[in-house]
């Protein structure tokens, strides 16, 4: 049995946060009717919902946010920051890169986007309850690229730079220079040439010359020469 799979076979506590009452009830329908879930309480602002959520006997498992409420993405950081263990599936999510990384660094578990149907709110809060989720492919992209983008960043800040000189030694290097050629090449001492060379293969994190110019233009230290 997968993580999840024995909540889903009895009712999960969900708690419903949304502005509108029309969209909030149907919500609260869906899943009264829904024989996996249970409708904890809910509530139209955050304020209601935390005095809500402060009188039930036990907190519940899931909460579904609406978007739509003046704190935005707010109202998800204040339930997580007051129930830290209770799962928040944000509803009515825009396809708009920047909220879908607040959600995300918010600590939402579940992401439902404005065009989703009440079938897919169940099946959003089904697999947050198994620890999974589902995203529409953009919502998923979105992520994919801020995840790229973290770690080109903490690439960056752990591997130590070439300097301009380190660069182009780089680069005769590639062209199969001896040390003797590249310090006639840049007019500097053989031993200036040893010791920046001895530099580069600590920071690339290599043991041989040859391996030098393909290492460094992978990871981007060619560029400018």
């Amino acid at each position: 049995m997968g993580p999840g799979e024995g909540l889903l076979r009895r009712e999960v506590d969900v708690f419903v946060l949304v502005a509108v009452r029309l969209y909030r009830d149907g919500i609260a329908d869906a899943l009264s009717r829904d024989p996996r879930f249970r409708v904890a309480g809910r509530a139209g602002a955050l304020d209601d919902a935390h005095a809500e959520l402060l009188r039930l006997p036990t907190v519940p498992a899931i909460t579904l946010v609406d978007l739509g409420l003046p704190e935005g993405v707010g109202a998800a950081r204040s339930l997580r920051s007051t129930w830290p263990m209770m799962s928040i599936v944000a509803l009515a999510v825009p396809e708009v890169d920047d909220e879908i990384v607040q959600l995300a660094e918010a600590g939402v578990d579940g992401l439902v986007t404005r065009d989703a149907s009440l079938a897919e709110v169940l099946d959003a809060v089904a697999a947050v309850v198994r620890r999974e989720a589902i995203t529409s492919p953009t919502v998923t992209g979105v992520l994919l690229r801020r995840v790229a983008l973290l770690a080109g960043e903490r690439r960056s800040t752990d591997e130590p730079s070439l300097t301009r000189r380190e660069r182009e030694i780089v680069a005769l290097l590639g062209r199969g220079l001896s040390n003797k050629e590249i310090a006639q090449s840049l007019r500097i001492e053989i031993s200036t040439v040893k010791n920046h060379v001895h530099n580069i293969l600590e920071k690339l994190h290599v043991q041989h010359r040859a391996e030098v110019a393909s290492v460094a233009r992978r990871r981007g230290g060619l560029d400018g020469i």
